[in-house]
């Protein structure tokens, strides 16, 4: 090919292909973070223009912010469910537990079996069912019907001197 038939570009100037560049960065971060993605929303909504000439940043714009609001919704899903999760573990069943031991106690006092008798009774009924413990008994009652009762002796002769003289 000749030089006049070859087809003659624009000569494009550093202004130009840095702006390419940074709109090329921009479809990169923008997918990445949603906060660059939703300022080059913005500008992007407000000049139709640019918004035709960049339709598919604008695209990957929409995308980055609805995934990213997706993860946040999932995100506090997941949060909800570790607090009630965690709320269980350290607060109800703490809680819980500590009502059934302290119910528990009544229950263990309800299971106990039913005592007939007052142990006591049945403890002195075998005593005194016992050969040595009633003749021991017999003997202490035989001694204390001989002996006679002690009088109560005149005031002035029971009590002692020193008493009648403080008196």
């Amino acid at each position: 090919m000749t030089a006049n038939a070859s087809r003659a570009r624009p000569r494009r100037t550093a202004i130009s292909v840095e702006e390419e560049r940074a709109w090329v960065s921009f479809y990169q971060r923008a997918r990445k973070d949603p906060a660059i993605a939703a300022e080059v929303l913005q500008q992007l909504d407000a000049d139709g223009e640019m918004k035709r000439e960049h339709l598919a940043l604008y695209l990957c714009c929409r995308e980055s912010l609805r995934l990213h609001k997706a993860r946040e919704v999932r995100n506090q899903r997941i949060g909800q469910f570790v607090r009630w999760l965690l709320r269980g573990l350290f607060v109800r069943a703490p809680s819980a537990t500590r009502r059934a031991i302290g119910r528990g106690g009544d229950i263990a006092v309800a299971c106990l079996p039913e005592v007939s008798a007052e142990p006591a009774t049945a403890q002195v009924q075998q005593l005194a069912s016992d050969p040595k413990v009633r003749a021991a008994r017999k003997a202490f009652k035989g001694k204390a019907e001989s002996q006679p009762q002690a009088t109560a002796p005149a005031p002035a002769e029971a009590q002692p001197q020193a008493v009648r003289a403080g008196g």
